[in-house]
């Protein structure tokens, strides 16, 4: 006897329950990488605490607002500022942004050296991505490579008529124009930030400079070719094409080509604001707002009670 109409029509209801269930696991997974896991926003220790928090949201004018944000960024290890020279401060996030952090309208949140807001993955490239990022263009233009090298051949067939007449042949020329064309695109944007990671700059800062105690400097951040790319990439060459996080540092603070600071400086700011790195991390540093420099070569400070080397390079 045959099954019932209604009977089929759950059978084959049922038969897409575990097409369901992956489908749910991957955006799933998708979410809890992509998001939780690829976004960094600035920790704990560049957030008010609670005693200035409250001065600071009591306080209406924008002078004295400033002189809690100044005494508060004098134990953080933070160096840029506003192009008015204020120090740099999130109202929604409510914290100090640490250098190259910037807040994303989109993601509503401070991201991490943060480079720009990609539309295609609905996610922020910053800190935490940016290699995975990188990677991710080289990869599709090697793909694109692959498909062109391997279906022009067809597509010269198809112009000398030497293809059969089927609908396949259109599916091979548009193939063929759609990888060109990616290819063209993708190859010039990962062009692009290849030449941003060997100027050791994000999106942002190549559209406006970065500004510094001296004063705007769009290649405040670089150290060298070879430094630069060690930041994104790693100090292991090894490392460099698989989508593992290798990028030097934790985003909060960088070195500069100005000054560079002992990086356990940077250590005991972060530790004694609730932010110590993880074990076996170091930290690069950047000289914090409260440390004078001259333009002697070497010269020995004292800040808080700490010796601070400080050595400030000539400009190229």
């Amino acid at each position: 006897m045959a099954p019932s109409p209604a009977l089929r029509c759950c059978k084959r209801a049922l038969n897409w329950v575990p097409v369901l269930f992956i489908n749910l696991v991957v955006g799933w997974s998708y979410y809890a990488y992509v998001v939780e896991l690829c976004v960094s926003s600035p920790s704990k220790a560049f957030g008010l605490p609670k005693a200035e928090k409250e001065q600071y949201e009591r306080e209406e004018r924008a002078e004295r607002q400033q002189e809690i944000l100044k005494k508060v960024a004098r134990n953080l290890p933070v160096y840029t500022r506003t192009p008015g020279g204020a120090i740099r401060y999130c109202d929604y996030c409510q914290v100090i942004k640490p250098d190259r952090c910037h807040h994303c309208s989109t993601c509503e949140m401070c991201v991490l050296k943060m480079d720009h807001h990609c539309p295609w993955v609905n996610n922020c490239v910053g800190f935490s991505n940016y290699k995975y990022f990188v990677l991710f263009l080289a990869y599709a233009s090697l793909y694109c490579v692959v498909i062109c090298a391997t279906v022009v051949q067809y597509f010269i067939k198809f112009w000398t008529k030497q293809l059969p007449d089927t609908h396949a042949k259109f599916h091979i020329l548009f193939l063929f124009f759609v990888a060109a064309l990616f290819f063209i695109s993708i190859v010039s944007l990962l062009s692009y930030h290849l030449w941003l990671v060997g100027k050791n700059r994000t999106t942002i800062e190549a559209f406006r400079a970065p500004v510094f105690g001296n004063g705007p400097d769009k290649n405040g951040f670089s150290l060298g070719f070879s430094r630069n790319v060690a930041e994104v990439f790693g100090d292991q060459g090894k490392r460099w094409v698989f989508p593992v996080f290798s990028s030097l540092g934790d985003g909060h603070s960088f070195d500069t080509r100005l000054v560079h600071i002992d990086p356990e400086q940077a250590n005991s700011v972060l530790q004694q604001n609730g932010k110590g790195p993880a074990d076996g991390e170091t930290n690069p540093c950047v000289l914090g707002n409260n440390v004078q420099h001259t333009e002697d070569d070497t010269k020995e400070k004292t800040d808080g009670g700490q010796m601070v080397s400080v050595t400030v390079e000539s400009e190229p």
